[in-house]
């Protein structure tokens, strides 16, 4: 009887799942009148003129010019026939060639005889952005299971509260962005570990382990920098900030650095309490031992999986800029050094988690020795 409503349980979980990636695919095709922009179907297309083009670095490359012909789908001129023209190049960078059933978003310029004409300002893509987030939910629930409900939730609860912490820095110019980014570090730790891994000593000492490991970093970051003065740092991309630039840095450093430390402090966490939970009669020694090797085989990986995951977003513009004939030195220098930063802030969190999350778990083992 107790597998039969467990497997009733599950069908019901599937059913509920299906039913609300179905709603919500239907939905998000059809959401047209949320919009207060215009948009417009793309029901026709043409291409009416390609150019070869050569800048000045003398790289080739090559211009279309596409014709579109568009249904409106909200707004006053809804059902309306519009043309559209689209510039785009091979590279692709700031342009890009739309397809038939492309949904795009426009502004109307004026009425013709033959009908409406308007400009392209982008590409409506919230249905492939419902699709990809179903699939991520999709997979993180097959292999997860319960914990990855969890996870779902937690992400989700995540999400919310740091909306609404920079909201609230955004509408007071007098709250200090670091000291709303401590509120957040620490409720990020609590609550993701806590609906994650549950209230036991190992979630309080991945706890404990995230929070020092993510304080000392950005710590030792902070003293670096002014003992440095900043030298080699290029805060270019931040120029259109109203706020201090300095402490956006900063702050995105302490976010950045929490990802990284708290797994790498589950992962200590887990690994000591689950060789003591094998062996309850394991020495300390051994603990620590066998605590190290689990360190350091995780160093290397978090620490390289943090340096590509920075890194990554750099790649296209450090791109065009060594194709514009830019040298490789002020390339790499304006582009990747708030990188590179970020990436060496991160690895010193992961590398001071590893001793802080041995000594942390073996101390709540060793309570546990006591308690029985």
């Amino acid at each position: 009887m107790t597998g039969n409503k467990k497997k009733i349980k599950k069908y019901l979980v599937y059913f509920i799942l299906g039913l609300c990636f179905a709603i919500s695919l239907i939905i998000v095709n059809h959401n047209y009148s949320f919009y207060d922009r215009p948009i417009a179907e793309v029901i026709e297309t043409e291409l009416e003129n390609v150019v070869d083009v050569v800048d000045l670095h003398n790289n080739e490359d090559k211009l279309f010019t596409q014709r579109i012909i568009g249904k409106v789908k909200n707004g006053d001129d809804k059902g309306e026939l519009i043309e559209l023209t689209n510039e785009y190049s091979l590279s692709g960078a700031y342009d890009q060639e739309y397809q038939i059933g492309n949904d795009l978003f426009i502004t109307i310029d004026k009425k013709e005889e033959i009908g409406l004409t308007g400009t392209i300002k982008d590409l409506k893509r919230d249905q492939f952005i419902v699709i990809i987030t179903w699939i991520f939910i999709f997979v993180l629930l097959a292999v997860g299971k319960k914990q990855g409900l969890y996870s779902i939730i937690s992400l989700a609860v995540n999400a919310i509260l740091l909306w609404y912490a920079l909201d609230i820095y955004v509408e007071n110019e007098n709250v200090s962005l670091l000291v709303v980014s401590a509120i957040c570090v620490i409720l990020f730790s609590i609550i993701s570990l806590l609906i994650v891994n549950g209230f036991n000593e190992k979630t309080y000492a991945a706890i404990i382990i995230t929070l020092l490991g993510t304080f000392i970093s950005l710590l030792i970051a902070y003293l670096v920098l002014w003992i440095t003065s900043e030298n080699g740092l290029r805060y270019e991309e931040m120029q259109y900030l109203t706020r201090h630039y300095r402490t956006v840095f900063l702050a995105g450093l302490f976010i950045g650095s929490l990802g990284a430390v708290m797994d790498v402090a589950i992962t200590m966490s887990s690994s000591i309490f689950e060789l003591y939970e094998k062996n309850n009669d394991i020495a300390e020694k051994a603990l620590k031992k066998s605590g190290l090797e689990i360190g350091r085989d995780i160093m290397g990986t978090m620490t390289n999986i943090l340096f590509f995951a920075y890194i990554s977003g750099s790649i296209p513009v450090l791109i065009l800029y060594l194709k514009n004939a830019v040298p490789v030195s002020y390339s790499l220098s304006m582009n990747l050094s708030l990188e590179i930063a970020r990436a060496l802030a991160g690895g010193i969190g992961i590398v001071l988690a590893i001793p802080i999350g041995l000594y942390v778990s073996i101390f709540f083992v060793n309570r546990k020795k006591v308690k029985i």
